[in-house]
């Protein structure tokens, strides 16, 4: 194994064991920005303020920061600008599920009148 693909298998054990240690995981901020939807600007205030908690740890390319994963769904909970993003967000999904389902409709209506009027 070279430095860096052992650097790499320290610092995943040392997640493991945060997460063991802890009832919630310990994630970096890119993860809790993809599982949550909140910016990494927003995690960063959050945690300068003490919004939510922090750990810096020594990670593959540097140090790393972690944030408690719970704390952070419910600190975004209590943001109304992120409950409203995430409800437009569920509004584009329906809508698009609904046009899906009238443009399935629609084919296989016209699949009917195209079979109806090649019928001698």
């Amino acid at each position: 194994m070279s430095e860096w693909e052992d650097r790499l298998a320290k610092w995943q054990d040392e997640l493991e064991l945060f997460k063991q240690l802890d009832d919630t995981p310990w994630v970096p901020l890119a993860q809790a920005e993809v599982e949550t939807g909140v910016s990494r600007s927003a995690l960063r205030a959050w945690y300068r303020n003490g919004e939510i908690e922090s750990r810096l740890v020594d990670g593959p390319n540097g140090p790393q920061r972690l944030v408690p994963l719970e704390a952070v769904i419910q600190r975004a909970a209590q943001s109304p600008r992120i409950q409203r993003r995430a409800e437009r967000e569920l509004s584009l999904e329906a809508q698009v599920a609904l046009l899906r389902n009238r443009v399935d409709q629609l084919e296989l209506r016209l699949a009917a009148l195209e079979r109806h009027t090649e019928k001698p």
